[in-house]
């Protein structure tokens, strides 16, 4: 399994593969979308937080509603459903949008918050190991990305808050007698950081 999490990281930070030494680039538009499983399941092994920082966002869908559960037991076998989507989005297209939202403006006062949020990561006494310098790159593409979804050209402090969970809570390490899960100290990080 090491040697898989070795490929699966080189391919998400280099665009890249390497096969008995000969290195293969990797076609744009290249990223891993990953499910994971529960820790006590044979075959799984969790990665450390060196390597979970590599995911730009983390987020759980948990269950369905009632309506949407009630139609996937009424419905066909899932491999079918999926085998018959077509994509919605070219690779020129997803290219496009890569492009334009890392074209939607950040103020400095933006990115003066966004480093505030760093470092109040970093300072925070519930906190072991806060936020990276790729954590607040992360942040800020999630934050202009969402922004373009939004219709604008310039980012808000508010898509950092409406990102800032996703993208930090994996990457966040609570001291070992801090209750609570990483999500709530991402959000107490939201709280304790103000907007200037």
């Amino acid at each position: 399994m090491p040697r898989t999490q070795s490929a699966l990281l080189e391919a998400m930070a280099e665009g890249q593969v390497t096969v008995d030494g000969v290195t293969h680039r990797l076609e744009a538009p290249f990223f891993v979308v990953a499910t994971q499983n529960p820790l006590d399941l044979i075959g799984t092994w969790p990665l450390p937080d060196s390597q979970l920082d590599r995911f730009m966002l983390r987020m759980s869908l948990g269950y369905p509603d009632r309506a949407a559960e009630q139609a996937m037991l009424g419905g066909g076998d899932r491999r079918d459903l999926v085998a018959s989507l077509g994509p919605c989005l070219g690779a020129a297209q997803i290219l496009e949008l890569r492009r334009a939202a890392a074209g939607v403006l950040a103020s400095p006062a933006l990115l003066e918050y966004v480093h505030g949020l760093l470092a109040a990561s970093r300072n925070h006494a519930a906190i072991r190991i806060g936020l990276s310098p790729r954590a607040g790159l992360a942040l800020l593409a999630a934050a202009r990305a969402h922004a373009l979804l939004d219709g604008r050209a310039h980012c808000l402090p508010e898509d950092v808050q409406a990102v800032f969970a996703f993208v930090a809570a994996h990457r966040l390490v609570a001291n070992l007698n801090v209750a609570g899960d990483r999500s709530q100290l991402a959000q107490a990080l939201l709280e304790a950081t103000p907007v200037r």
